[in-house]
């Protein structure tokens, strides 16, 4: 895919934002269901949401944005409804990746890549390849994944180097295992948010959200805008985060 034009790199200053936010978009079926339209138009209209939450999240100062678009959970689902949701992870990647670039945004994917159909596996390498460089907003679209399974695969890769000789298990500490997680370099997520009034992290990130804020909105995801966000911010900005200690602490 062609540059239109030189990625952007810096954002804006905003020190009292999270640096880190991490979104479970829930409801596009309810929402759906509460106008009388197809599932897939809500999941549709979902990707519209997704679209103002990454300008805004650039706004606002987010550094990182953390999206759970596809959980391994899902595949359960009819198969009708997973055609519909990997068209529209096809036609976000094909429409919307050059224009990410553009705004300096760079793209990382986590999760499970083996079994995914081919186009699917060359558009997410794709995506992460054309904006490696790019700094101003880093986009990570949790695909396929499971917090579990995360973990799991990670206990696995540690298990295989002490089989090899190569790791004392006693040097296997919390720090160890998070270094063998899916994306060790980006910082855990300071404020996660869930849409359409659930309240639970449904095996999503469950490791990197020990210290995380949890704010549930009661909208559901097509409806989510940046006015939601700021709303969700601002609660985070209420809270006292200690860290498990006595002095309250700021995000990083």
């Amino acid at each position: 895919m062609s540059n239109a034009a030189a990625p952007a790199t810096e954002g804006p200053d905003r020190s009292d934002a999270p640096a880190h936010v991490a979104i479970i978009m829930d409801g596009n079926g309810r929402w759906a269901a509460a106008r009388g339209l197809p599932r897939a138009e809500g999941h549709r209209r979902g990707v519209e949401a997704l679209r103002r939450v990454v300008r805004a999240s650039h706004e606002l100062g987010i550094r990182y944005l953390t999206i759970f678009s596809f959980s391994s959970e899902n595949w359960s689902r009819p198969a009708s409804e997973i055609g519909d949701l990997f068209g529209l992870l096809r036609r976000f990647i094909r429409n919307d990746l050059a224009s990410l670039h553009r705004d300096g945004v760079k793209v990382r994917i986590i999760g499970e890549r083996d079994g995914l159909e081919g186009d699917i596996r060359e558009l997410l390498n794709e995506a992460e390849e054309l904006t490696r460089g790019n700094t101003r907003l880093t986009l990570v679209v949790a695909f396929n994944y499971g917090s579990r399974q995360e973990i799991a695969k990670a206990a696995q890769k540690l298990a295989r180097e002490v089989a090899e000789g190569r790791r004392d298990p006693d040097t296997i500490d919390a720090e160890t295992l998070g270094g063998h997680l899916d994306a060790p370099d980006i910082p855990d997520p300071d404020l996660i948010i869930r849409t359409s009034g659930e309240q639970r992290l449904s095996n999503f990130l469950m490791w990197q959200a020990a210290y995380s804020e949890l704010v549930f909105v009661p909208i559901h995801w097509p409806d989510f805008d940046k006015a939601a966000l700021e709303g969700a911010i601002a609660e985070f900005a209420r809270r006292e985060r200690r860290f498990g200690g006595l002095v309250a602490k700021t995000a990083s």
